[in-house]
């Protein structure tokens, strides 16, 4: 015959032999062993259906998630604090004097909306030194969430998490006027040039799957780097987000110009996304504020305000 567990069995006997459970009009009788038996299985489903079964230890439910993300509630690096990271030196049109903290440059401006939509004023925002490569790279992050224009892959995933999107990215090909280069006007034109990119960027991506050059691209760690090989002809094209490229061939190498813009062939659209750490806590959070800032506008309208210019290129198919 299978054992009753004794605790459970005998406190609901106990319970419904209770003065509260019995009438007062009936007399009280000893059960015999199969009535006993029957009448622990009626009680135990009754104290269940009712509620009244033995309650375990408390354990902590899932917050709400207006709760978790109010301001002051956040669980960030530094408390009271929102620690947001990027490289150095940090290049229009994305921010503006190599200054994160003015507010001035689209990417700048969306951490400040962002930073205010989570409840933190430009007085408790944090700028910390993030070179690119290390913002992705695995293992713990200082920082709360960075933002470099960096683009959200599927590859990246595997050591971070990334909010959503705040900007759709098109790549794109900058030459100097002189070069024979300046002249391609589509992808297969690009193959015998001597492209350049960024190491570990989605421009660099790019140059290998979707142009396919004859020769190896050439590697940098910046785009700044990249942009002084192209001056000095070690390079004769280098492919970058077309807002840069505009920005270079306008302020900082006039003598170069924008060859064209690549079109999207992966089917949804690059993103830049906010960078945070894999296991981050404030993932949701960072999330819902892009979220907010894309439907009430705010994205399109910094856009508009920092990027607009870049917008008019020819597309290299």
């Amino acid at each position: 015959m299978r054992t009753i567990p004794h605790v459970t069995w005998t406190n609901a006997l106990a319970y419904c032999n209770s003065p509260a459970m019995r009438p007062a009009s009936l007399p009280r009788r000893r059960p015999t062993k199969a009535a006993a038996l029957a009448l622990a299985v009626t009680a135990v489903a009754a104290v269940a259906a009712a509620g009244c079964a033995p309650q375990p230890e408390t354990s902590d439910a899932a917050p709400d998630a207006k709760a978790s993300c109010a301001p002051g509630k956040l669980a960030t690096e530094v408390p009271g604090k929102l620690t947001i990271g990027t490289d150095k030196p940090a290049y229009a049109p994305w921010f503006q004097d190599d200054d994160p903290a003015n507010g001035k440059g689209f990417e700048s401006a969306v951490a400040h909306a962002v930073a205010k939509k989570l409840g933190y004023g430009k007085n408790q925002v944090v700028w910390q030194t993030v070179p690119f490569n290390t913002a992705f790279a695995p293992g713990e992050k200082k920082f709360d969430f960075d933002l470099n224009q960096i683009s959200i892959s599927e590859r990246r995933k595997k050591a971070v998490a990334f909010s959503s999107g705040y900007y759709d990215v098109r790549q794109a090909v900058i030459a100097l006027k002189s070069s024979k280069a300046a002249k391609v006007t589509g992808l297969a034109g690009l193959k015998d040039v001597k492209l350049g990119a960024q190491v570990g960027s989605t421009s660099l991506d790019v140059v290998n799957d979707v142009i396919r050059p004859k020769q190896q691209a050439a590697v940098f760690q910046k785009n700044d780097f990249a942009k002084t090989a192209l001056k000095n002809g070690q390079v004769e094209a280098i492919v970058l987000d077309l807002p840069t490229a505009f920005y270079i061939t306008s302020a900082e190498v006039p003598e170069a110009k924008i060859v064209g813009q690549l079109e999207n062939t992966g089917g949804a659209a690059e993103q830049f996304g906010l960078v945070l750490d894999k296991d981050s806590r404030l993932t949701s959070c960072v999330t819902g504020a892009v979220d907010a800032l894309r439907a009430d506008g705010t994205l399109a309208a910094l856009e508009k305000r920092w990027l607009s210019d870049a917008a008019d290129a020819p597309v290299l198919k």
